[in-house]
């Protein structure tokens, strides 16, 4: 059974940084990637940034401008997600998810599993 689960998430004031886990168990493919969205409140959920299993290629959305920083650790199955300089704005639901043949990019339609999110709130 594959299975994605995140933690980190947390009530954090404004400047201040935060490190989000996602561990995925039994997930494999082709070209397996790991990426990390979000869903603010009465906003659509965005893509945030994703990792390849096999060469760790790295890929950003645009708005991240360097406060966002994946990483991963394979032999924990376990992919992290940095982010800095916390805004009210980043307040969201912080999703990991598996595109089992790394099609590349974030488009959502290529992830097959999901987590079920770990709540982050910026206080200002």
């Amino acid at each position: 059974e594959v299975q994605f689960v995140e933690s980190g998430g947390g009530l954090v004031q404004a400047g201040e940084s935060l490190t989000l886990s996602c561990v995925a168990s039994g997930f494999t493919g082709v070209n397996p990637a790991i990426g990390w969205f979000r869903q603010a409140p009465g906003k659509e959920r965005e893509g945030i940034s994703n990792i390849r299993r096999n060469d760790g290629v790295t890929y950003y959305a645009e708005f991240t401008k360097g406060r966002f920083r994946i990483s991963a650790d394979n032999a924990k199955n376990t992919v992290y997600l940095q982010i800095s300089e916390l805004q009210p704005e980043d307040t969201a639901v912080y999703y990991c998810a598996g595109d089992p043949f790394g099609v590349g990019g974030l488009s959502q339609h290529n992830y097959f599993y999901w987590g079920r999110g770990t709540q982050v709130t910026v206080s200002p």
